[in-house]
Formats: C-alpha cells, structure tokens, sequence
C-alpha cells in the first residue's frame, strides 16, 4: 500500500509542475506518472494539497513569513513548497499536527529540516489565532484581478467572489432528458434554471447514470449559454471553439444539427468520447474557425471563446497563479476575430450567442461594446429573467449574462460567465 508520505510527495512535483513549470494543474495530475500509482484515496489526497495550497497561497505564504527571519532564496523553491504543504494540511485541512509536520520534514533536504520543523511546530502552535486575523480573500487574489474585479464589479461583490473562490465546489450536472428523476436517483437539486447539483461529488465515472450516458458534469453557470439560443430542435448550429462539449451535447440533446468546431484534434477526441458515451451526435471538425466557413450559412453560432478563464477559479484554482494581463489582452484581440468571423458563419436574421468563461469585462462586455460599434448590421437581444429560471440576478444592466462566483452563494455558488446575445439584422446582411 502506498502510503500519504508518498502522496505528499507527488504533491510536492504537482506544485513544481504549476507554480515554476507553469503548468496547469489539470494537465500536471494527467501527466504525472507517480500519481497513477497512489491507491485511490492517497490520489484524491495530493489533489487535495495542490489544490488547497493554490486557494490559500497568500495566506501560507504570511503565515510562513511571520516565522522567518530573513525571507527563504529563490533556490528554496523546493523548501517553501514543502512548508505551503505542510501549512495548508495544519490549518486548512486539519491533518493531525505529528503527521503535517514529521512527513513534510523526511521529505526536507538535509540542510532544511530543522526550518521546516520549527517553522511548522511553531504554526502548529500559534498558527490557528494568526490564520484567524487574515484578510484572506485580500490575501489570496494577486493583485491585478483584485484591482481589475473591484473597478468591474465593485470591491463587494470582488469581496464574495473571492470567498468563493476559497471553497470547493459542488458537482453539477446537466441531465440529457428530464432531470427530475435522476436528482431523486442522485440526491442532487434542481436548480432555478434547470442544472442538477449534488452537495457531496464523489467519484463521478461511479455515480448513477453516468456509465449509460444519462448526464454529463457542467457548472450550472456554463450550462447557460447554449439555452439563450432557444429551441433548436431541427435547426443548424454552428458552435465555435467546441471542446471538451458539454455545450456541445446540450445542443445535440436539443434536437440542432450541430458542427462541433476546434483547432484542437486532441480537444476534439474527448468532446468525440463524450458524445459517444451520450448517444449523441454532432459533426465535429478539426480547423481554425477564424478562417474555416460553412458551406451553409447557419441558424445559429455559438462561440465559446477562449479566454483567461478567471470565472472558473474555485473549480481550477491554478488560473489565478498562472494567468498574467498579458494573456487577457492577447486573448481579447482573438476574440474580436472569432465574433467577425462568427458573424460571417450567420445566415440573415441568425443569433449568434458569445460566451467567455470570465471574469475580465475586457473579455465580455467590451468585446461586445466594440463590435457593436464597429458592425451596424447587427443588435444585441436581451436576456430575460424567464429565461434563465427567474434567476434575474444574473443579467447585467445591459441585459447580458453576468454570473459571478459569488451568486447563489448559500446554495454553493456558481462559476463566472459572460454572455451576449446578438442577432444579424435580415435587412443589412449581405
């Protein structure tokens, strides 16, 4: 049996991978061929120490500097790493003090283990009270999103957001048909606008349902954008930037004649497994959609565009590590000709729905602003409260999408998400 020391140590590399590899932590924990190897439990328990370190790095890091004298040289990556893991276990996870500490010291070089024992016996001592007295949603949110959050959002609303980026999240689900006996089947909710969601997520490939393609996991929040689009029974989509596709299978379920569309043919293989798992179809294409057009102007467009994806931190806690401006400004350019080129797949009188999974206006409503000032064949249509459960909370004073972290925090909150609604006018279009 491998044992948690073992799991500590996988964490150890999986932190490595994130924070100076630059990896994500998804593609880290695909990768790693020790974490294969742990039993079950011990693999849930290093995700659990990642993933816990990434939340709550600000906070350790304080914690950790009260204790030194002189801070720890960039050639101590591996020494502060191994007290952020230790760190997190006392005080965030509660793993019996002798544990945290004696394993994060066997794992310490040589010339580090009597700094690894004092700094963690004495947070085992003390570390509770100064935990207690922290900004932590100040503290674990980089700056550059703070101020970004604040000036878009307002400093309470970026106050619950960041709260809700320090809690796990619940498992939702989007049933292929009726949902109303599969959340008996799987003690889940049924939320206002329609997604399951189950308090405790277990391991999901075992839960009801899952093996015969009953349902497929997407945040409440993500499952909301395919449904602007209406009933498409019968009717074309075209939907951009497609994979993994649970958007995907929400229009096929739908009854569209759906083309999956990704530049990712790796991408596409999951998104073609899913479908396969589900029983639903699509035409799934492998081509850069800034240049690839229909044969057949189509009914629908939905572009889920890439993104810095800051709405989907407390599922992916390693976007807030590893994203820069840089990216938000590089990717916004790429959006401004992913939504001409989507326009340029609409036929007369077609809707084209835009979605970004951030929380960044310079990815949502400014992309909109800008190409509603640079097209004058096309007009935003508002979403309606009705359309989305009741749930009017949800739509910004423009009348777009705009789901924050922070709502529905008493029922376990939900990702960000941005989305338009715009339709190409039948008396312009050429």
């Amino acid at each position: 049996m491998v044992g948690d020391s073992s799991a500590r140590a996988v964490a150890l590399e999986l932190l490595d991978a994130v924070l100076r590899g630059r990896r994500a932590l998804d593609d880290a924990l695909v990768d790693h061929a020790g974490l294969a190897a742990l039993e079950r439990r011990d693999r849930a328990f290093a995700r659990l120490l990642v993933a816990t370190v990434l939340r709550r790095l600000g906070q350790l890091d304080d914690l950790i500097g009260r204790c030194l004298e002189r801070p720890l040289s960039r050639r101590a990556a591996r020494t502060r790493d191994l007290l952020r893991l230790g760190v997190a276990q006392l005080l965030f996870i509660e793993t019996p003090a002798h544990a945290a500490v004696d394993t994060a010291v066997a794992l310490a070089d040589g010339p580090h283990k009597k700094l690894v024992n004092a700094v963690l016996r004495r947070l085992a001592r003390d570390g509770a009270s100064w935990r207690d007295g922290q900004d932590a949603a100040r503290l674990n949110t980089p700056d550059w999103l703070w101020d970004s959050w604040v000036a878009a959002h307002g400093e309470s609303a970026t106050r619950a957001i960041a709260a809700a980026h320090l809690r796990e999240p619940p498992l939702d689900i989007t049933a292929k048909g009726d949902g109303g006996d599969l959340a008996k089947i799987l003690d889940a909710e049924i939320l206002p606008t329609g997604s399951l969601r189950r308090a405790g997520v277990g391991v999901v490939t075992e839960l009801p349902g899952f093996a015969d393609g009953q349902w497929w996991v997407q945040d409440a929040a993500a499952a909301l954008p395919a449904r602007l689009l209406g009933d498409v029974k019968g009717r074309a989509v075209i939907e951009l930037c497609a994979a993994p596709g649970g958007k995907t299978a929400q229009l096929a379920a739908g009854g569209a004649r759906v083309i999956a569309l990704d530049r990712s043919k790796a991408r596409l293989a999951r998104l073609r497994e899913n479908l396969h798992r589900l029983n639903l179809d699509a035409r799934v294409i492998a081509a850069d959609a800034c240049v690839w057009r229909p044969d057949t102007p189509a009914d629908f467009v939905l572009l889920d565009a890439p993104c810095g994806a800051t709405g989907t931190i407390r599922r992916h806690p390693d976007v807030a590590r590893l994203k820069t401006p840089n990216d938000v400004a590089r990717l916004a350019v790429l959006q401004d000709r992913l939504l001409d080129a989507a326009l340029d797949m609409l036929a007369p009188g077609g809707v084209l729905v835009y979605a970004a999974c951030s929380l960044q206006p310079e990815e949502g409503s400014e992309r909109i602003a800008a190409l509603l000032a640079r097209r004058g064949d096309i007009h935003r249509v508002p979403i309606l409260a009705s359309e989305l459960g009741g749930a009017g909370e949800l739509i910004s004073a423009d009348g777009d999408l705009r789901a924050l972290p922070c709502h529905w925090a008493d029922r376990g909150g939900m990702d960000g998400f941005f989305a338009a609604r715009l339709k190409l006018n039948p008396l312009t279009a050429t």
